[in-house]
């Protein structure tokens, strides 16, 4: 036991061989059960009876509202299920609208296409941004670096455990957004000192997924970054005067009575299942405790979140640790997040790891970021099975894990052995 303790406290465990191993292995199976879902389709509809990319179906269907010139439909659930079945059959479930009205555009546009065509250019495109925020934050860490990579075992090529990162096929398989969710945030903080407007822009555009900007103005405030406060503003004011130019300004009005069916159904009754939200709330309700008592959890941890935030910008820590813990609480502090929104993940890892690979790691810091990395993968299933929230709970603990390491003076390695991550 004892040797077992210390390498997982040193890391000396996570070996490149393991890590190409794992991640080959689950960039496999991931393809793999891609491919059955697809050849074993009937249709539009999977072997379960559900559309395939399952959410995607409510942005596609919005998106045939708008065109109709309906864009209040999609928020009247009703309406939006009708319109479901209307494309999908009548045995269609419910997939309900919860975007604000920014995200009309983008669900007009997709509907321009065929249902098929529209989910795999969706999912394309915004996996090939999301790969390209990962490999800017590598080379903006390791700019500089020699191009002979010293021997460590967390080096192992970036593309291949950008791709195998489980949350990946999570997000595919629900055709949801979340990878540009992490290509918004993680392009957002590479550009946030060289070119602090563009950052602001990217953050702006975040706001298509409200519940995770929460932390973000207070992270640019606390660190005094007011070009970059100032061009999120401005971006989404932007986009509002647009989806009211565009839409009228009834749209907003239906957005906001939609929001009491999404705070009712999806978060408080959690008919989606507490197992798939990944919140402190959702904790908090799958263990039996009362929609007040979650909310009370919920409101508490926000609050920690930005006071250490808060403290971490305005201090001397390195960057790609300030950027990390920004990834991080953007997740932990709302109380309405899914498996595949850990796709914001992805960016918090990749900094962690050039900063780690830069500086060194710290006991049991390697541990917990590969345990991070696997976290998606498991974390609906073992909540489902035995009510333990091991995803809130992997990334309070790298959080933790990050303020700790904030305090510490590590001693920065004579070679950049991440230089290796970027081949």
């Amino acid at each position: 036991m004892g040797r077992t303790r210390d390498m997982l406290r040193s890391g000396a465990w996570l070996t490149r061989q393991r890590i190409r191993l794992v991640a080959v292995a689950l960039l496999v199976a991931s393809v793999a059960g891609l491919l059955y879902l697809a050849v074993t389709s009937h249709g539009l509809i999977d072997l379960q009876g559900q559309p395939l990319g399952t959410d995607f179906s409510n942005v596609y269907a919005a998106g045939t509202y708008v065109l109709d010139g309906n864009a209040e439909a999609p928020f009247d659930t009703v309406r939006q299920h009708a319109r479901e079945q209307r494309i999908f059959g009548e045995a269609a479930p419910f997939y309900g609208w919860h975007y604000p009205p920014f995200f009309l555009f983008v669900a007009a546009a997709l509907a321009l296409m065929p249902y098929g065509v529209a989910l795999v250019f969706w999912q394309a495109v915004t996996l090939g941004l999301y790969l390209l925020a990962i490999r800017a934050i590598l080379h903006a860490s390791f700019r500089g670096a020699p191009t002979d990579p010293a021997a460590s075992g967390m080096t192992s090529p970036w593309l291949l455990l950008a791709l195998a990162f489980p949350a990946v096929l999570i997000n595919i398989g629900h055709g949801q957004n979340g990878f540009l969710t992490a290509a918004l945030l993680g392009a957002a903080l590479v550009q946030l000192d060289r070119r602090p407007l563009v950052a602001g822009m990217l953050f702006g555009l975040l706001a298509y997924k409200p519940q995770f900007g929460l932390m973000i103005p207070l992270a640019l405030a606390a660190s005094g970054r007011w070009r970059s406060f100032a061009a999120a503003a401005a971006t989404v004011a932007l986009l509002a005067v647009a989806t009211t130019i565009a839409f009228g300004p009834h749209v907003w009005q239906a957005f906001l009575d939609s929001t009491r069916f999404t705070r009712l159904v999806a978060l408080e009754q959690g008919n989606t299942g507490w197992y798939k939200i990944q919140s402190i709330f959702a904790w908090a309700r799958m263990w039996g405790g009362s929609i007040p008592l979650a909310y009370a959890l919920q409101g508490a941890v926000t609050v920690a979140l930005g006071g250490a935030l808060i403290w971490l910008w305005r201090g001397t820590a390195s960057y790609p640790l300030k950027a990390a813990a920004l990834c991080l609480a953007a997740i932990l502090a709302t109380p309405y997040s899914f498996d595949y929104d850990m796709m914001a993940l992805a960016p918090a890892i990749a900094f962690v790891a050039a900063d780690g690979l830069a500086r060194g790691f710290g006991a049991w810091e390697k541990t917990a970021l590969a345990a991070l990395w696997l976290t998606p993968l498991v974390a609906r299933s073992v909540a489902h099975a035995t009510l333990i929230p091991i995803g809130v709970l992997a990334m309070l603990a790298v959080f933790i894990l990050l303020l700790r390491r904030s305090t510490v003076q590590l001693a920065a390695p004579v070679a950049f052995p991440g230089a290796f991550l970027l081949k």
